[in-house]
């Protein structure tokens, strides 16, 4: 499988305007963007990679309040600091449509913090989920929330390190 979407810089994303945003969140059964692990740039001096491979929801509701905290001590400025979030494992169920027909099916809190999740991607987080979750468990990859925040990489622990490598800051919530 090849991924060759090119993908706009930060300061392009956040100039439009969130004209994209509008038109991704109409698409139903669209999928995120593919990319290729070299596509990932660190675009701030200060960059961090927030490691979501578990499903606790009071754990996720966590890993966003520190984010936005992240944020805050920038003054939101997605030009001073560059999130992202890298979802393999039960992590990827927060950005699931549904949870019918997968693992995780009936846990509703799951899918709760969607929202808060849009309201940091203003900021300019960016989210990159594990294809091989999606093939091992057999998730319909159009089950994923299709933002252009949201990305497919091809390996979730081989995102944290190729981020790693890139020079960002690596945090997981206990």
């Amino acid at each position: 499988m090849t991924h060759n979407a090119v993908i706009p810089s930060r300061r392009g994303l956040l100039g439009a305007a969130g004209a994209g945003l509008a038109v991704a969140a109409t698409s139903a059964v669209a999928a995120p963007k593919a990319l290729d692990l070299a596509d990932i740039k660190k675009e701030a001096d200060i960059a961090c990679v927030y490691h979501c491979d578990f499903g606790d929801a009071a754990r996720f509701d966590q890993m966003l309040t520190n984010i936005a905290n992240h944020y805050s001590a920038y003054g939101a400025d997605p030009f001073a600091l560059q999130l992202a979030i890298v979802a393999h494992g039960a992590g990827v169920k927060f950005f699931l449509k549904d949870l019918e027909a997968t693992a995780w099916a009936g846990d509703g809190a799951a899918l709760k913090s969607f929202e808060r999740v849009e309201g940091l991607a203003k900021n300019g987080l960016k989210i990159h989920l594990c294809e091989i979750t999606f093939q091992r468990n057999k998730i319909d990859k159009a089950n994923a929330r299709d933002f252009p925040f949201i990305s497919f990489v091809p390996s979730g622990v081989a995102a944290v390190a190729v981020l790693q490598a890139k020079g960002f800051s690596y945090l997981k919530i206990a």
